[in-house]
């Protein structure tokens, strides 16, 4: 007697807020469901080996490298991607997350491809902490060490990070 193997499986996640459904191959990776199955293009791939955080996304609250999991593994989880963070006002316009507009502000990138694991990394690392307690060095080392830039040398997107930090001491979300 053989065992049948399973190729694909169907999965529902909660993406941004919106609960979705898709039919995968067991072993995609998640960073290839949301590109290809999804449509979020917003997740970049880089090295495919978790090393660069390009394609760092939140599940369940927590940032992990999409590159690393499979997208069976976020069956009935919720994810954040970086198409997530901006956010409708009430007349309809986008609202930017306060990483972004930090990152606007204090010139926090240079060619774009590292943004968005950085965005995401950022944001799941504030919006974690007492947005009153004091930001330390160390906690901005944290958040933007897991990622490469290979375009800024860092010091704006740290700059950024203390500038989102501050705007979100002050309420903004």
């Amino acid at each position: 007697m053989t065992a049948s193997v399973d190729t694909e499986r169907t999965i529902t996640v909660t993406v941004n807020g919106v609960r979705r459904e898709a039919t995968v191959p067991v072993r995609r990776l998640l960073s290839d469901a949301l590109r290809h199955d999804l449509g979020l293009t917003g997740t970049h791939v880089g090295c495919e080996h978790g090393v660069c955080g390009a394609c760092t996304v939140i599940v369940d609250g927590a940032p992990m490298r999409s590159c690393l999991m499979l997208a069976v593994q976020v069956d009935g989880a919720e994810v954040r991607t970086v198409e997530g963070l901006a956010h409708e006002d009430h007349q309809g316009g986008q609202v930017l997350h306060p990483v972004q507009e930090a990152f606007r502000e204090c010139h926090a990138l240079q060619c774009g491809f590292c943004t968005p694991g950085f965005l995401m990394t950022i944001a799941a690392g504030l919006e974690s902490r007492d947005p009153d307690a004091e930001l330390t060095e160390d906690e901005v080392d944290e958040m933007v060490g897991g990622n490469l830039c290979r375009c800024t040398g860092y010091a704006n997107i740290k700059k950024a990070v203390r500038h989102a930090a501050d705007a979100m001491k002050d309420g903004a979300r």
